[in-house]
């Protein structure tokens, strides 16, 4: 992709995004509720939590280990439901009359004994016990990614789409307007030139609705509160297109309308499509599960990369062995908009992040219930929440360790 994305003279990239009110989004927040309030009881459970839902059900199911205490699940399911706003029967599914199904056991002994205990440790080759006591909760390869398009470092796309579906939560919930419900998506496509967004070719969105809703008042609803709220007015021209509600009715939504499932919308979560994908989920997984941890350290990687001034682009791919502490590898690559080599990127990032996964926890601080808020609207460039994968505090010292500041000064005195 990166010879044809950074060279073409035009190129449509297109993202989506989804409503809270989803139903697979409704699922991943289920699950991630769960999450925190496991944590909340004790900040070392163990979870991997997933939930599906259709016509007036919803099932949680998975592995969760806790030393004592106790959470009453299906409370916490139906209060999601409620907080999203499937709050009354016409919506043809609501929190009060929906059956909750919990089917949970504990985590494998198999897995804990390399969780509890990475191989340097087994072995005792570590130099750093309280590091190395914790080894990654699975196998599998993580992905990051930065780019300077837009403040938060994320592709344009994503975060155009991400923007319409917040609006369009917020402006229900407000009551703005009053006949939209909750399930809903949106589908964003950016014209680039060699690799930088320079309009907004088409927008798509579908939002569910009242019955007796005219498709005129949705349209001009949409466009005018919506889509011209949330995307630029330079970014748009006389010949981008707005494609509302295309079916002309969306009425029958959520659960009723489409079963869901935990982690099926892995690349809303991410970049859109943007850079490469290590295919694990994230929500309902406690942090020793790299999927998670592991992604959120690679974007923490690449952010403070792209932030530092390194490269304007940058994905990061790690790997991992279950029950080992180091990852496996390390890639990085920067679509040929380094200012330094990519070698060299590597040997700073190896010198200055620690992506061990007990030292991601530490240094990410992610033994707190902070995560159901990540399961909507993407867990990456959410300048609306403090999330710590997403702060740029090594960018100056990535700078100064990679001689950039001293040249540009030596080249200013010239």
């Amino acid at each position: 992709m990166a010879d044809t994305f950074m060279e073409s003279e035009k190129l449509l990239f297109t993202s989506e995004s989804v409503t809270e009110g989803h139903p697979d989004k409704l699922c991943d927040q289920i699950s991630d509720a769960v999450l925190d309030e496991f944590l909340k009881l004790d900040p070392h459970a163990r979870v991997a939590c997933e939930a599906a839902t259709t016509t007036g059900l919803i099932l949680v199911m998975g592995e969760i280990t806790i030393e004592e205490g106790y959470v009453d699940i299906p409370t916490v399911a139906r209060q999601t439901v409620k907080r999203i706003g499937y709050d009354r029967a016409k919506y043809g599914f609501d929190y009060e009359t929906c059956g909750v199904i919990v089917s949970i056991k504990e985590q494998s002994a198999d897995i804990a004994m390399g969780v509890d205990q990475a191989l340097e440790a087994r072995d005792g080759e570590s130099s750093d016990q309280q590091i190395d006591a914790l080894g990654a909760g699975d196998q599998g390869m993580m992905i990051g990614f930065a780019c300077d398009e837009t403040a938060e470092l994320m592709p344009m796309p994503i975060s155009l789409a991400h923007g319409i579906t917040r609006r369009l939560d917020t402006l229900r919930k407000e009551r703005e307007i009053p006949y939209i419900r909750p399930d809903g998506k949106s589908q964003v496509t950016v014209e680039y030139h060699k690799g930088k967004p320079v309009r907004v070719d088409t927008v798509v969105v579908s939002i569910q609705h009242d019955p007796e809703i005219s498709h005129d008042i949705i349209e001009r609803d949409i466009e005018r509160l919506v889509i011209r709220n949330v995307v630029p007015r330079e970014l748009l021209d006389r010949d981008t297109k707005f494609y509302i509600n295309p079916t002309g009715r969306f009425v029958v939504g959520g659960p009723m309308g489409d079963a869901g499932l935990t982690g099926r919308k892995i690349i809303v979560d991410t970049y859109g499509g943007m850079a490469r994908h290590g295919g694990g989920a994230f929500s309902g997984k406690d942090p020793t599960k790299v999927d998670r941890s592991g992604a959120y350290a690679a974007r923490y990687v690449a952010k403070n990369i792209v932030a530092a001034g390194l490269a304007e682009r940058c994905e990061i791919q790690l790997s991992y062995a279950i029950g080992v502490a180091r990852p496996i590898s390390l890639m990085v690559e920067t679509y040929g908009t380094g200012t330094v080599p990519d070698a060299t990127i590597e040997r700073l990032v190896q010198e200055h992040f620690d992506l061990r996964p007990a030292a991601i926890i530490r240094d990410l601080d992610l033994l707190r219930p902070i995560y159901r808020q990540t399961a909507a609207y993407g867990h990456f460039g959410r300048a609306d929440l403090d999330l710590p994968w997403e702060r740029t505090d090594r960018a100056d010292l990535l700078r100064r360790s990679a001689g950039i500041q001293e040249q540009a000064e030596q080249h200013s005195r010239a």
